[in-house]
């Protein structure tokens, strides 16, 4: 028997706490970041159209996809036409086309079937984007209060943002209203790659369970006086950067262009 998937865990995880909300968001967060494979019903016709295979259960139409090509294989038992996909970009596909997203069928431990609401919430929640920061910041404090899982699951998102900031720092705020709040403010950040830092730091609130509100996002230079004023105080996260300085598409933390193939 193989080695379970980091998505076979993750189900696994929810079934077995199925009133632990943080579990069901774990799952949805890894089925986002996961490469999964869809089964076409003929061969892609170039880089712009998709025809998935459209599978009718009477209520609901659902397409089909597993997270290795070998459960593919398995559940198709012969050859067949696929394409890989983020989990994240599937989802802005199928969002508004009225199908259900079928996980890994009869192949897997992780089998689920999504209907159409929870595709169309999945690609809703991934499209929110925190706050920037606006009004002024009277005061920069260590962060208190916040849970663990938010911690690593920044930690998590920004190891895949190669070279889009130099670092990140989490800080407690309280603005000139007496406002107290939380930031998570990025350094030296390649202007293109802002919404897409945005975006993870979004998941990461999302997917801990947590209201958007509970944390903002700004990006500063290193020479901006909020940049010392975060280092004396915060807890710092290193983005891997670059060996090379050749130029490198920007591409957002754990997913796919931001323009994917369009069902047809």
């Amino acid at each position: 028997m193989s080695a379970p998937t980091p998505l076979d865990l993750a189900h696994a995880a929810m079934e077995a706490a199925p009133a632990d909300d943080a579990a069901r968001l774990r799952f949805y967060e890894r089925l986002a970041a996961s490469e999964l494979f869809l089964m076409l019903a003929q061969e892609a016709a170039g880089d712009e159209q998709i025809s998935p295979e459209v599978f009718d259960l009477g209520e609901a139409r659902y397409v089909l996809v597993f997270d290795r090509e070998d459960r593919l294989a398995e559940f198709a038992g012969q050859v067949v036409p696929y394409v890989a996909l983020s989990g994240r970009v599937l989802s802005g596909m199928l969002a508004g086309e009225g199908l259900g997203l079928g996980v890994n069928l009869e192949v897997a431990p992780s089998a689920i079937l999504l209907p159409e609401s929870a595709v169309t919430w999945l690609h809703e929640t991934l499209g929110h984007l925190p706050d920037e920061v606006e009004a002024t910041i009277a005061q920069v404090h260590p962060p208190t209060g916040l849970p663990e899982a938010l911690i690593t699951a920044i930690d998590s998102k920004l190891a895949t943002a190669m070279g889009l900031a130099q670092c990140a720092y989490l800080v407690g705020t309280t603005d000139d209203a007496g406002k107290r709040g939380h930031l998570l403010g990025f350094l030296g950040a390649i202007p293109e790659a802002q919404d897409a830092l945005a975006r993870a730091a979004a998941e990461a609130l999302t997917f801990s369970g947590l209201e958007a509100g509970a944390m903002d996002v700004g990006f500063f230079r290193a020479s901006d006086p909020m940049a010392r004023r975060m280092e004396t105080a915060g807890l710092r996260f290193d983005l891997p950067q670059l060996q090379a300085r050749a130029p490198t598409a920007v591409i957002p933390p754990g997913s796919d262009p931001e323009t994917p193939p369009k069902l047809r």
